[in-house]
């Protein structure tokens, strides 16, 4: 992330800045430091960008998982209507589409079960992600602008 990287720059000014003497304060370049505040702005928002991104991406996984189940649906009820109503065929039949019927719930139901995982777990290491950064930048302008 190119966002920590700056935050590392940042910290890295600090740290090499010179100590006032009897204080906790370090003087810095301030433009050097506004500059690398100014392109973290720039950057943030990309973060933002990738949160909706998996949002969307979350949103088109549980779409086409419930296009492929109403898909196998259709096709399993086309099956059983295309069956002779003989006996032991209609038994077979029968019971060969509750067979398709519960795997493709099934499947869907995992498939569905899968992408709300995999979609929460990629929003909440962004969230993380977005947590510490915006942690991390109230700590530097704390810092920066020293005690009041």
């Amino acid at each position: 992330m190119e966002v920590l990287k700056l935050i590392d720059e940042i910290e890295d000014i600090v740290e090499s800045g010179t100590s006032v003497p009897f204080s906790g304060k370090v003087m810095v370049d301030k433009f050097e430091i506004l500059e690398i505040l100014k392109e973290i702005r720039i950057k943030l928002p990309d973060e933002i960008k990738q949160a909706a991104w998996i949002k969307d991406e979350r949103q088109r996984i549980l779409a086409e998982a419930q296009k492929d189940a109403d898909t196998l649906l259709k096709e399993t009820e086309y099956r059983l209507e295309g069956l002779v109503d003989q006996d032991e065929i209609t038994k077979k039949a029968n019971s060969r589409a509750e067979e398709i019927i519960t795997k493709a719930q099934s499947n869907a139901k995992e498939i569905r079960i899968g992408a709300l995982e995999y979609a929460d777990s990629l929003m909440e290491e962004t969230q993380e992600n977005l947590k510490e950064l915006i942690q991390l930048i109230n700590e530097n302008r704390k810092e920066l602008r020293g005690p009041n």
